[in-house]
């Protein structure tokens, strides 16, 4: 199963809530929020607004307590061990930033299962203040997709066309990738035929595959929930291992998961895409 690279978003793929959103409703700062919105890009917004907080006397360990209270989804945190423990590489992908993300996975106890986090980054300057950047530069040049839903700060497809070349060095084949917003797309247009896509559905990646299944290659699994996740996810990494293992006994390296990480018991076949 070391061939078998899985991409999770964060923000209501791991947690259920966007992270930006809920630092700034819990520190009460909503309304200056709003105010600043319609003037600059989102990514500018949270730096601007990370600003103001710090004026008002709100300090890391504020931000830190607030991050630890996020909601997270039902079941992920099981989802992830488990496909960890499987031998999956797992990594991250995603337009919120590497403070809060950092933060939270390690509240969880899940950073060490993932490789990679390719995110905005988020770090404390010399006056205590957290600062956040865009992945992409939007100030200096365009990131150059072509697909007019990415924003400017953050093309998760070239991200994804980095890490796939990467992989082909490794022999590492098979991608499973997660996502819920609409800056999921792209990178779901960049899968091959082999791979899977798991979009949440009744949310904005979900309307766009949807309509546009003609240029999707991987095969898609909506879920709605916690549980459907984690439920489909297992069993596409199953469905994989024994197309190429068809000799091991994939049940009983499924056995070997900790009770703790995920249900004994699995079905045997892979869900219909939904």
């Amino acid at each position: 199963m070391a061939g078998i690279v899985v991409v999770f978003d964060f923000d209501k793929t791991i947690i259920d809530l966007d992270s930006d959103n809920w630092v700034v409703d819990e520190l009460g700062a909503t309304d200056l929020f709003n105010q600043l919105l319609p003037t600059m890009p989102w990514n500018s917004v949270m730096d601007r607004m990370m600003k103001e907080l710090h004026e008002q006397g709100k300090t890391i360990k504020d931000i830190e307590e607030v991050l630890k209270r996020a909601p997270i989804i039902p079941r992920v945190v099981s989802a992830i061990k488990a496909a960890h423990a499987l031998g999956c590489d797992l990594k991250i992908v995603s337009d919120a930033n590497l403070f809060y993300i950092e933060t939270i996975l390690n509240h969880l106890g899940i950073y060490d299962c993932f490789t990679e986090i390719n995110t905005n980054p988020g770090y404390v300057d010399e006056e205590g203040k957290l600062r956040i950047r865009p992945y992409h530069d939007f100030h200096t040049s365009s990131h150059g997709c072509s697909c007019n839903v990415c924003p400017p700060n953050m093309c998760k497809g070239l991200i994804i066309e980095r890490i796939q070349a990467s992989l082909a060095k490794e022999g590492k084949k098979r991608m499973i990738y997660l996502g819920d917003g609409g800056g999921d797309f792209c990178p779901s247009l960049k899968l091959k035929e082999q791979d899977f896509v798991m979009p949440r559905k009744d949310f904005p990646v979900w309307k766009l595959i949807n309509e546009n299944r003609d240029l999707i290659r991987a095969e898609i699994h909506g879920w709605s929930d916690g549980e459907e996740q984690e439920h489909i996810l297992l069993q596409i990494i199953k469905a994989i291992t024994v197309e190429e293992n068809p000799f091991l006994s994939v049940d009983c390296k499924f056995q070997t998961i900790p009770i703790n990480a995920v249900h004994e018991t699995l079905p045997k076949a892979l869900p219909v895409p939904s």
